[in-house]
């Protein structure tokens, strides 16, 4: 396992999907594990659809997850305009390795192991849809396999460009040698020959992924299932070019809680989703390394570093993953109790200066975060369980149709306005003694006193433990807010 060199080659045609993160982090994993390299490629080979934005956003998704690339793009520009890259092995980006490319193409052409195509497009599918009426295979006849000079030159006269086809067998096996998935067979006759270059001149995705993997060395090839088709044409390829193949392995696929493939309809799908929706990007590796893996000590929540040291690949399975979004929740909560009320805050940030929360009193906010650490499951939950204490109160209105508006309240108000006024030392214990002591001598269970209180100085019913609440909103706030609430139950006029 020494010298490992893995890869993980988005294609820029949009954001960076929860598969697409599970793949990067494995190969993350898997390098960290090994202390190899992890190289990140950008798949721009689709012309019409690879977009800047999409690279930039897939960069800025990685890094949120934590997941650091020994190789690969920058993000930056070069003198040139185009994308700067770190590492030995060129550009990082397909559509910038054209020459070889280009080296690939003409050696097999010369070899007689490829050759030129001038089928059009809409021959091509009328032949498939004859194919499909006649319930054969609808597989490409590779009737340009054997063209005379005179008829490609017949072809050109006509205008046709032509793509290049890889010759692959018509008979026979391709076998596919899975760390996941096994030996895994694949019926020549299934196969049809291979595109590797467009008529735009262009390489198609496999060719192009073939040639990269073997000059920048790549060790394992760790992927989506989805890709598993595709490996036998693959194959063939490396056969024919002379090279020796990296090692496959092909993750399962990712379902929604419904059994159906993960999609839009189950939530978000972007990773930048999840960070605005308030999750932490170590909930999110942890959480992805559990879908499709797992341990032999059945461990769900791991500390840091931990992962790096225990993942391999012996732990994939092949069956579907299963995508639980209460899970993920219930682990983002579980995260956040475990953070210290500075990290938090530093977490949230985005969200705190939404809610204008950002430039108050450091120590005051600490403070009051660490109250209600229990009930955070987002860091979306933090600006709302907290902001009572640095803005003015605002009412709940079903709190005050279910507490305030009681019969008796009101007395009861008046009667905490004065016993606070008069408490000297305005902190926890002291403030409990003196109330529970008012409850007492009121004859009422404390539920009479606790509830009303609570929702005249924070204006809801739920929050943290009543006294220290008292104590950190401060003697001022909590009689101005008693006052508040008299006034907001007085009779109109």
């Amino acid at each position: 396992m020494s010298d490992i060199r893995v890869r993980f080659a988005p294609s820029p045609t949009g954001y960076l999907h929860i598969g697409g993160a599970r793949t990067a982090l494995f190969n993350w994993l898997f390098a960290r594990r090994h202390k190899g390299v992890f190289l990140l490629r950008i798949e721009d080979t689709d012309e019409v659809r690879s977009t800047e934005e999409s690279v930039s956003a897939i960069l800025d998704s990685m890094r949120w997850l934590g997941l650091d690339w020994d190789e690969g793009p920058t993000g930056e520009r070069t003198a040139q305009g185009t994308w700067a890259s770190k590492g030995p092995k060129g550009s990082y980006f397909q559509m910038e390795r054209m020459p070889l490319y280009q080296e690939a193409v003409a050696s097999l052409l010369a070899s007689g192991k490829a050759y030129r195509c001038y089928c059009t497009k809409e021959e091509i599918e009328a032949a498939r849809q004859k194919a499909l009426a006649e319930k054969r295979l609808p597989r490409y006849s590779g009737r340009c396999r054997a063209l005379s000079e005179e008829q490609r030159k017949a072809f050109e006269a006509e205008g046709r460009k032509p793509s290049v086809r890889l010759r692959l067998p018509d008979e026979g096996e391709t076998a596919v040698d899975d760390i996941i998935r096994g030996h895994v067979v694949f019926e020549n006759a299934m196969l049809q020959d291979l595109v590797i270059l467009k008529t735009t001149g262009g390489p198609t995705y496999n060719f192009a992924c073939v040639v990269d993997d073997h000059h920048m060395g790549i060790t394992h090839v760790i992927r989506g299932d989805e890709h598993l088709p595709n490996t036998p044409s693959q194959l063939r390829l490396y056969e024919a070019l002379g090279w020796t193949p990296p090692k496959f392995a092909h993750l399962s696929m990712i379902l929604g809680p419904d059994g159906t493939k993960l999609s839009k309809r189950h939530g978000a799908t972007s990773v930048l989703e999840y960070k605005t929706q308030g999750f932490l990007p170590e909930t999110m590796r942890n959480y992805l390394a559990l879908l499709g893996w797992s341990n032999p000590e059945s461990q769900q929540l791991f500390e840091p570093g931990e992962l790096e040291g225990k993942f391999d690949l012996a732990g994939c399975q092949k069956n579907p993953a299963t995508f639980d979004p209460v899970k993920l929740e219930w682990m983002n909560g579980t995260y956040l109790r475990k953070l210290p009320a500075g990290r938090v805050i530093e977490a949230a940030e985005p969200f705190l200066k939404a809610a204008g929360l950002w430039d108050v009193p450091r120590e005051k906010l600490c403070s009051v975060v660490d109250l209600e650490r229990e009930k955070y499951k987002l860091l979306t939950d933090v600006p709302g369980r907290v902001d009572f204490f640095f803005k003015d109160v605002v009412y709940d209105p079903k709190a005050v149709e279910k507490t305030l508006k009681k019969d008796g309240v009101d007395p009861v108000l008046e009667g905490l306005l004065t016993l606070l006024s008069g408490v000297a030392e305005f902190t926890e214990k002291p403030l409990e003694a003196a109330i529970r002591e008012f409850v007492a001598s009121r004859g009422v269970k404390p539920g009479a006193v606790f509830h009303p209180l609570r929702v005249a100085v924070s204006g809801r019913t739920d929050g943290p433990t009543l006294f220290l609440m008292l104590e950190k909103l401060g003697k001022d706030a909590v009689l101005e807010r008693l006052g508040k609430a008299r006034r907001l139950l007085a009779p109109a006029g």
